[in-house]
């Protein structure tokens, strides 16, 4: 096998030019022994102890020795075991050990798998250990009400710091181990939590304590003391035989609920939280896990869709695969691509962000082994005379799901107004250039259809058709997006009772659209308001573009509200507006369109990828972000990206919940010529 490092160069949309260090492996051999050092091929993020940089000699008798050490095997399963298989198809210890860990040491088939989906992986040679952390889990019906609560949290006040990791108490916090070690860890796990079974607790009383940015249980005291002495127990043991610091977890002892999430959220959260039991009844179990240390501070992308590489810088993903990605290596990157790492195969290189969807931070964990506390015995006789049903293929206590349908009737029924945000669809320059028009025209300067994408044809304007050059329409296939979107709605039967937009032509076609989807096309009219155009550093540095007028729109038969005076008149908007006037207008625009809306409904307004964040957090009474944090999450935004807030009237508050319907994702679909193609030598 050989290894090597190369700098290749792509050009994004705007013709740049972005570096990118691709690593990549030749197999020379069928057989697959991977006896090659991968050791040059470091991706520069890598920053390796030096205390695991020995010579690989050296590496290989410690190995030996430390094997000859281990005893008393996790479920009369030995090292040399699970090791000997994989040394015999020719793996050198260390990788063979790597991927035991990797996969959990719990099969050599899960373990054989893995080495073979990482054989172009340029770090599998690295001696980087994995970090571990010690974990007490609740299982049964208290874990099926936690899981109920994430996810309704989730649906109603948008993801915070406590859905990156499933419901536990931490006992120990993350710590590295090598890899010939973990066996150690195992076997200190049963031997502590044997000689704690009869000393915990048959049931852990758990009380509710909520501050703005902070929601959780709390465990009584004296249960707490007797988790306390566990952890300090297998710290001091994992410390001693398997030279690991552990650090146990010596504060108060607490099960999370929400963190770090909006303080306008904290009562909706608290309310959903006393739905929950904590009385429950529960098996507690107390599980090490382990996860890479190299990607603790990366973003995880979960692919939807199967992405086949174009070039040999891109990435290979299935759906379903796990990706890491370094927040602080896409600023040069083209929109819509960024940089990652497959967590399957360990390769990097660059992907289509519109493929993939957030994941949560312990989906890349791996589960080792774990102890189980029997206290059926004693915390489960009165409980389980508790009826219960079968939803989705989850028991559910019926007084409970009861409980929470209640207090989720009442929250819905506070729900007065709601406030759709919407981005345009795909315009026509965003497909063929900023020289669409030129491809366009004749030699006498009429428009023709170059292409089933452009428009079939271009709306009347009094002046030159060299307008829709700063002021482009949709092309046909926004036209479709902005329809599908607006069926969409009528599916989920959406009430749209105002509909605003931006003066843009791209984004009065995509309300055009939206309300024939609806079927409100001839009940609902649109106001065009030019205090929802763009940020004009942006969009009008030199000149503010020469919309369509109100009737212009109208004799192209568009369906405008003629009747409507405008906010901000288009006169008002300057080049080159400065963020905090961008910011200053949004926010009184969003308020102006809000009062003089008072009647229940949605309001839709479309605009661009800009208004998602400056109209909705306005309204929310969120902080706007810095000008730069601010350009980056545009970047992220795709045509018909939506954002949705609901008013509460009890508070008479507003708050960003999920949007009613999902998102829009498609892929490119690049010019195909068939000759040049189909009959090219």
């Amino acid at each position: 096998m050989k290894t090597g490092c190369q700098l290749f160069v792509r050009k994004d949309h705007k013709g740049c030019e972005v570096g990118f260090f691709l690593f990549f492996s030749l197999i020379l051999s069928a057989s697959f022994p991977l006896s090659v050092s991968f050791s040059d091929s470091l991706p520069p993020s890598f920053t390796p102890s030096s205390r695991f940089l020995s010579a690989r000699e050296e590496m290989a008798v410690a190995e030996a020795q430390l094997y000859a050490k281990v005893s008393n095997k996790h479920r009369g399963r030995s090292t040399s075991a699970l090791l000997e298989p994989l040394l015999a198809k020719g793996f050198p210890a260390h990788i063979a050990q790597k991927a035991l860990v990797a996969t959990g040491q719990k099969t050599i088939e899960d373990a054989v798998k893995w080495l073979h989906s990482h054989c172009n992986d340029p770090s599998l040679d690295d001696p980087i250990p994995q970090e571990y952390a010690l974990y007490l889990c609740p299982t049964g019906r208290l874990h099926s009400r936690l899981q109920d609560f994430w996810k309704e949290s989730k649906r109603q006040c948008g993801r915070n710091r406590a859905h990156e990791v499933f419901p536990h108490v931490t006992l120990c916090d993350f710590f590295p181990c090598e890899d010939q070690k973990v066996e150690l860890l195992y076997d200190i796990l049963k031997r502590v939590g044997d000689s704690f079974s009869q000393s915990f607790p048959p049931s852990i009383s758990l009380t509710l304590h909520a501050s703005p940015s902070y929601l959780g249980f709390f465990i009584d005291d004296s249960q707490a003391k007797v988790l306390k002495d566990f952890a300090m127990a297998f710290s001091s043991e994992a410390s001693a035989l398997a030279d690991c610091h552990v650090k146990p977890s010596l504060k108060q002892f607490h099960l999370t609920l929400a963190h770090r999430f909006y303080p306008h959220h904290q009562k909706t959260l608290e309310q959903l939280a006393k739905c929950i039991n904590p009385g429950e009844p529960c098996q507690w179990v107390v599980a090490l896990y382990s996860r890479d240390m190299r990607f603790v501070h990366y973003q995880r992308l979960r692919a939807l869709f199967q992405y086949k590489p174009q070039n040999i810088d891109e990435l290979m993903i299935n759906a379903g695969d796990l990706v890491y990605v370094d927040p602080t290596q896409q600023s040069d990157v083209s929109e819509g691509w960024v940089i990652g790492t497959s967590h399957r195969t360990g390769c990097r290189g660059f992907l289509p962000e519109n493929y993939t969807e957030r994941a949560h931070e312990s989906d890349t964990w791996v589960r080792h082994r774990e102890y189980v506390f029997d206290t059926a015995s004693r915390s489960f006789s009165k409980a389980e005379k508790e009826p219960n049903v079968k939803l989705n293929g989850e028991a559910h206590n019926l007084s409970v799901s009861r409980s929470v349908t209640n207090a989720l009737s009442l929250q819905n029924a506070a729900l007065r107004r709601g406030v759709l945000v919407m981005r345009h669809g795909e315009r026509v320059d965003q497909v063929f250039g900023k020289s669409w028009l030129q491809q366009c025209l004749t030699a006498d300067g009429k428009y023709y259809r170059a292409d089933l994408n452009f428009p079939s044809s271009l709306p009347r304007q009094k002046d030159s058709m060299k307008q829709f050059e700063c002021d482009p329409p949709l092309s046909c296939c926004g036209v479709f997006q902005s329809r599908l979107i607006g069926e969409a709605l009528l599916d989920q039967e959406v009430t749209v009772s105002y509909v605003y937009s931006s003066p843009a032509l791209r984004c009065v076609q995509t309300a055009q659209h939206v309300l024939q989807g609806l079927k409100l096309n001839q009940k609902v009219r649109i106001r065009v308001e030019p205090g929802l155009f763009d940020w004009t550093k942006w969009e009008a540095s030199r000149a503010i573009p020469d919309f369509m007028t109100v009737g212009e729109l109208v004799e192209a038969s568009y369906n405008i509200d003629t009747s409507y005076r405008a906010n901000f008149p288009q006169s008002s908007l300057v080049p080159s507006e400065s963020y905090e006037d961008y910011v200053s207008r949004s926010s009184a625009v969003i308020k102006q369109i809000t009062t003089a809306c008072p009647s229940k409904g949605v309001i839709l307004i479309v605009g661009h990828g800009s208004s998602l964040a400056s109209l909705t957090r306005a309204l929310a009474g969120l902080p706007s972000r810095g000008s730069g944090d601010f350009a980056q999450m545009v970047r992220k935004i795709p045509s018909l990206g939506m954002c949705f807030c609901e008013e509460q009237e009890e508070e008479n508050k507003w708050q960003m919940v999920n949007p009613p319907v999902k998102t829009l994702t498609h892929g490119a679909n690049a010019a195909f010529n068939w000759r040049n193609t189909i009959l090219e030598d």
